[in-house]
């Protein structure tokens, strides 16, 4: 098998990224849309759609598995151990890491006491134990999304715009990407209101874009931030978390903007070595 990786080096076109972005919306919308359209018919053959459903997994997994597909169609079985080599990434400044770690869980605490809400999230019956459970099985959800959009959408869309639009414009598709969600019976997203989580997608897609440049193209690190966002921990705060966050994202802009509105020292490799054209 002839394999280049000029494709997705950071002088190649943005063809592989229009292909990221199409089959991203066709693996989700694909099965989201048939749950709503024919949700009799998709329960009858392949069951009633759930979050332990295999089909709610690949809809969730649908950035991530067109990343691969597009890695390994260019760079083969070796692009793809470069590309997966970023997990091993981990330096980082250490105001991101607090950030990560302390300031998202207080955001979350500050929107759910401004509503009227606790600072952490009821346990059910089950006890902490299975809130545990849960949070190591959110690793294998919202997560795995970021092979996608910060593994090889970010750094494509870096090489064009400045780091702060580009991270608005994966904002945007992000959330436009979760919109079906919205009309499916039984999701958790049925009971939100679109706009603030769109804007939410849009906020956090900025905040952490400096993290991922800062951390030279990891995966980990906005894996991580990521985790953050559901962990099970932290209570509802819809939608007061999402206006905190957008004064965050600000105050970040603002602190950041030689880096935000500059492409110096914007991480553009998909694949670590990749050969230039």
């Amino acid at each position: 098998m002839s394999v280049s990786t000029e494709a997705l080096s950071p002088k190649a076109s943005i063809t592989p990224l229009l292909v990221f972005f199409a089959l991203t919306f066709l693996i989700t919308w694909g099965i989201i849309g048939g749950y709503i359209l024919k949700p009799e018919a998709m329960t009858a053959v392949f069951g009633e759609i759930s979050g332990a459903h295999p089909f709610f997994f690949i809809a969730t997994w649908a950035p991530a598995i067109s990343a691969f597909i597009l890695v390994f169609h260019h760079g083969g079985l070796s692009g793809l151990k470069r590309f997966l080599s970023r997990l091993l990434l981990w330096r980082c400044p250490p105001s991101w890491w607090m950030f990560i770690l302390i300031a998202i869980p207080l955001v979350f605490m500050a929107g759910s006491l401004i509503k009227g809400g606790p600072l952490l999230a009821p346990l059910p019956p089950a006890g902490a134990g299975s809130v545990v459970g849960l949070m190591f099985m959110m690793l294998l959800l919202g997560p795995v999304e970021e092979f996608g959009w910060r593994g090889l959408a970010q750094p494509m869309l870096q090489r064009h715009m400045a780091p702060i639009w580009a991270g608005a414009f994966i904002g945007v598709v992000w959330g436009i990407w979760h919109l079906p969600a919205f009309f499916l019976a039984g999701a958790v997203f049925a009971e939100w209101s679109f706009l603030p989580f769109f804007i939410g997608n849009v906020t956090l897609a900025i905040l952490v874009t400096p993290i991922f440049n800062a951390s030279r193209g990891s995966l980990a690190v906005p894996m991580l931030f990521h985790w953050q966002l559901i962990n099970p921990f932290w209570p509802d705060a819809q939608p007061w978390d999402t206006w905190i966050l957008v004064v965050v994202a600000a105050i970040v802009v603002w602190w950041k903007r030689d880096m935000m509105f500059s492409r110096e020292g914007a991480v553009t490799s998909v694949i670590p070595g990749a050969r230039e054209p």
